[in-house]
């Protein structure tokens, strides 16, 4: 199937769905079903249960009971209300999140999550970022050289993972060699069993346990060393964070080797997507690169690379007119608010000269707001600067396929063609 026989059929599947969710019971409704992000149809439920039932719950849901807040507003409400709306014990809803969240940081409240944040938050400063642009640079230049242009080859394995994965390695100083070992930590945390990556629990645990051995040795080596600027020296240097336990190391280390893979590695593949879906905003940045900082923006608002965040209430509270009691597990679908027609016109439209684009929920608001977050647009911007330079069209040329997660809005295969 070529692009354009896939655009079509995604067309069609799409009128499918907007009929589907317009006839359908509400109750019947189950946005926590990975095949709707899958197959990339979850828009139209979405966009009725923003209409008709921001604050709803699924009490059949296959992934259990649970509460949807849809509206930008909401969400943004819920988001910076941490003392309601608690991040423990898990910020997860698939099998193994509890275990894997529960003793990281974005799976705390204040003030411990203050205190673990605080020791690598340095990696993300404005002094630690110019010392990056370099290198990122340099990686990106060495990456794009070496494509192959003219011939179909998958953006996903070639640029998005390599790139992640290289920078991942140089946030952890982590051996190079190894370096793919991050990426297969990232995509066994974050895939649910469905996904194939792995089988069993045991499984999928003895490769976390083999992430937490490898860090560790590592850590405890640079313990004996001066302070370094990488996240592991980070972490064994700081009074909050040197004596975790191994479990609170390991959800650490899961938190950020997936907060430094997914929201960039998906958000480069998505923005391919789009500006092939919209050519005409491609058009737009090769005509004034100047346009380049706005369009990761509304890149990274349009893939909303992480769909959800959940909280847990701590009290029974009333929002958006629907009370929601103690103990709920409640999700705030991003994905549905940075497509929310009250907040960003023609949501769904993939616009590089969108007023608002930086007002997307991507990142998160509050004290949980995504500490990497400048990373991210660091490398992007740099990427679609050195593609400008290069390329007069990156033509995707086949379906993509997409990750099996109700979670993650990722990629596995991307097919494309370069025009130099």
């Amino acid at each position: 199937m070529n692009w354009q026989q896939y655009e079509s059929e995604r067309e069609q599947q799409l009128e499918d769905a907007r009929r589907k969710a317009a006839s359908m019971p509400l109750s019947e409704i189950d946005v926590g079903h990975w095949d709707l992000m899958r197959a990339d149809t979850i828009w139209p439920y979405f966009e009725r249960l923003r209409r008709e039932a921001p604050v709803y719950f699924h009490e059949d849901s296959i992934v259990g009971p649970f509460w949807s807040v849809t509206s930008y507003a909401l969400v943004k409400a819920i988001d910076t209300d941490a003392a309601r709306f608690s991040s423990e014990p898990t910020i997860g809803l698939n099998v193994g999140s509890e275990q894997d969240n529960a003793s990281s940081f974005i799976a705390m409240d204040n003030p411990e999550h203050a205190t673990q944040r605080k020791a690598v938050a340095p990696v993300a400063g404005p002094r630690n970022l110019a010392a990056l642009a370099p290198n990122i640079r340099e990686r990106v230049i060495g990456i794009l050289d070496s494509l192959p242009v003219g011939e179909t080859f998958n953006w996903v394995d070639r640029v998005s993972i390599e790139l992640t994965t290289q920078m991942l390695a140089t946030l952890f100083d982590f051996p190079f060699e190894d370096r793919h070992k991050l990426t297969r930590w990232s995509d066994i945390a974050t895939s649910p069993r469905k996904a194939g990556l792995w089988s069993t629990l045991e499984q999928r645990q003895q490769e976390l346990n083999e992430c937490l051995e490898y860090m560790t040795r590592l850590r405890d080596e640079r313990s004996e060393k001066p302070g370094g600027h990488d996240l592991l020296s980070m972490l064994a240097h700081n009074e909050g964070t040197k004596d975790m336990s191994p479990r609170q190391f390991l959800g650490n280390l899961l938190l950020l080797i997936v907060g430094g893979n997914d929201t960039t590695r998906n958000s480069i593949s998505g923005g391919v997507l789009a500006m092939n879906r919209y050519p005409e905003e491609f058009e737009k940045l090769k005509a004034d690169r100047l346009k380049i900082p706005n369009a990761v923006a509304e890149i990274i608002r349009w893939q909303t690379p992480l769909a959800f965040m959940r909280r847990t209430t701590t009290e029974d509270v009333e929002i958006g007119g629907t009370v929601i009691p103690k103990g709920e597990r409640v999700l705030m679908w991003y994905a549905s608010g940075n497509r929310d027609e009250s907040v960003f016109e023609n949501a769904d439209r993939f616009d590089v000269e969108r007023t608002n684009a930086r007002q997307h929920l991507s990142f998160g608001y509050g004290v949980h707001r995504c500490m990497g977050n400048r990373v991210a647009e660091l490398q992007l911007n740099i990427l679609w600067e050195e593609m400008l330079k290069r390329y007069t069209r990156i033509e995707v040329v086949g379906p993509p396929v997409r990750a099996i997660s109700n979670f993650v809005r990722g990629y596995t295969d991307l097919p494309v063609k370069l025009h130099a």
